[in-house]
């Protein structure tokens, strides 16, 4: 599946919004799964290096090219755009897990092991594949 813009209904106040978004549709399966068609760049040498630290530490979760699995979210999302998580929402997570709060899959935990220099290679690898697949920064309004 393709990202898309649509309208989506949002209740706020008891009234009906239509909010104008970024989003996979369907973003999660009946099954839970929460996959999306990736195009993967040529990769600057640091994200090459990424590209195998995730590999090794986050694909089992976030899916090859990090295209999500029914075990965790693809990060080729806008809602993991630099303007929504910025970089440092990755050494976070990575360093210290995260509730769950976007997506059904319960919380990451901590990943032990993986050393700033490798986070930072994942970032850079996460962040190009967000650009090559049309995720820009966006403002996150609250």
């Amino acid at each position: 599946m393709k990202i898309q813009e649509y309208f989506v209904p949002v209740a706020v106040g008891g009234f009906l919004l239509l909010g104008v978004g970024l989003f996979v549709a369907p973003l999660i399966s009946p099954k839970g799964s929460a996959s999306v068609d990736v195009t993967e760049p040529t990769l600057s040498a640091q994200a090459v290096i990424g590209k195998g630290a995730f590999d090794a530490n986050c694909a089992a979760c976030h899916g090859k090219k990090a295209a999500g699995t029914k075990r965790g979210p693809p990060l080729i999302h806008t809602i993991y755009n630099p303007g929504h998580h910025a970089d440092e929402a990755f050494f976070r997570a990575v360093k210290g897990g995260v509730p769950q709060h976007h997506w059904p899959f319960g919380n990451m935990p901590p990943r032990p092991g993986v050393s700033d220099q490798q986070i930072a290679a994942i970032v850079k690898y996460v962040r190009e594949m967000q650009v090559a697949n049309g995720i820009k920064t966006r403002p996150h309004n609250m």
